[in-house]
């Protein structure tokens, strides 16, 4: 390995390691995470940068997403140019793996929501679609968690799995929160490994490209390995199932499927287009593989603008869309806007951050981010479009 490689796989550790590390600055002020006398130390020298120096705590934060940006796009060039190994990508992803499964979820609360609504099965023995944290007061966890009026948002499949680890998890908080932790991390890398068999079925020489395309990008490793979201495991079950769809397994490419809707319903909207390519295959029509992830990252990108009509826009909305974008890593139309939107994605936490609250104008702020970030997207890619017909 040269030495310039080196220095690009250090440089991402380490600024993986200052994620980790970053990400207990936002360890909620009514939760202790552990009882040890020097943790209890540690954790409030890191509250005190979170909470009561944001200004500090803003720029560490700037710091950290351009820093793993830059050697994100650095090790994108490399393996881009072949210049780096698939040993050397996979390293990189399971050593992230590894370090940001220990991470505070540090930008979102979900996770304490997924807990609890196990909770509330295994401890209360009641049903979470009828029950809510708000209906158990008591409970010491309802002191850090937001969202507690709302019933079960989401499908079967993630009660079926997350109740298990609640069992396993004796009630005592951070055993079932490094379990949750961990099935998340493992999903991550389920998906990762099912984007490289995927391409190593419909465009082998893209298969490294599209590995790295998605699972170093600094938006996926946060939303997923650090804020843990759940949205992560239906894409992991999706794209299993796509999978085995291209390997003509189309029976257990359903059932998983339907596994990934009874997540978090959204892949609903993939599976009218698998009905039609079974179809087609099955009358052996041909079929343009390229033309039917365009429509699916179409699909995807159509449920990110409903999410966010319906409430507003959230960064981890991306992981709907970003699987399948790495399906096509050597595409400008799709690196460009997936690198800018997902840079700006990113920076949606920075005025929280800052002023540690949600309230206006914070709101105008971030839709007026994202608009940005899609301008700049369609001007960068339009630049290019007319640099490649110009070269022509």
């Amino acid at each position: 390995m040269s030495l310039k490689l080196k220095f690009l796989q250090l440089g991402y550790l380490i600024s993986a390691v200052c994620l980790f590390l970053y990400s207990f600055t936002q360890v909620d002020l009514s939760l202790t995470l552990s009882r040890w006398s020097i943790w209890q130390v540690i954790q409030k020298y890191f509250q005190q940068i979170g909470y009561f120096q944001r200004p500090l705590s803003s720029l560490l934060f700037v710091g950290i997403i351009l820093a793993l940006f830059i050697f994100y796009l650095l090790l994108f060039n490399s393996a881009y140019r072949e210049k780096i190994s698939k040993k050397t990508i996979w390293f990189l992803v399971i050593a992230t793996t590894i370090i940001l499964t220990f991470s505070y979820n540090a930008f979102s609360y979900d996770l304490f929501n997924y807990i609890f609504d196990a909770k509330i099965v295994t401890f209360y023995h009641q049903s979470p679609y009828l029950h809510k944290a708000l209906d158990y007061a008591s409970d010491p966890m309802l002191s850090f968690m937001h969202w507690t009026h709302r019933l079960y948002p989401y499908g079967p499949t993630w009660l079926v799995l997350t109740v298990p680890l609640s069992f396993i998890g004796m009630q005592f908080f951070l055993p079932t929160f490094f379990l949750f932790k961990i099935l998340i991390s493992v999903s991550f890398l389920g998906t990762v490994f099912f984007i490289g068999k995927i391409l190593r079925k419909i465009s082998p020489k893209n298969e490294l490209l599209g590995i790295t395309f998605f699972a170093l990008n600094p938006l996926v490793i946060t939303e997923s390995l650090v804020s843990a979201h759940n949205d992560i495991m239906m894409m992991f079950l999706v794209m299993w199932a796509i999978y085995l769809f291209l390997d003509k397994k189309s029976f257990r490419s359903f059932i998983l499927l339907i596994l990934s809707i009874g997540v978090k319903f959204v892949t609903l909207l993939i599976a009218p287009v698998l009905i039609a390519v079974y179809f087609l295959r099955k009358y052996q029509k041909s079929i343009n593989w390229e033309k039917i992830i365009l429509l699916i990252i179409g699909l995807m990108i159509g449920s990110v603008i409903m999410a966010t009509l319906r409430t507003t826009f959230q960064p981890w909305y991306l992981l709907y869309v970003l699987p399948f974008a790495s399906l096509m890593p050597n595409k400008y139309y799709i690196i460009i806007p997936t690198v800018i939107i997902s840079l700006f994605a990113c920076f949606q936490y920075l005025p929280f951050l800052y002023l540690g609250n949600w309230n206006d104008p914070v709101p105008t702020m971030l839709n007026n981010m994202m608009l940005v970030s899609i301008m700049m997207a369609l001007i960068a890619s339009s630049i290019q479009f007319f640099k490649i017909r110009t070269i022509k």
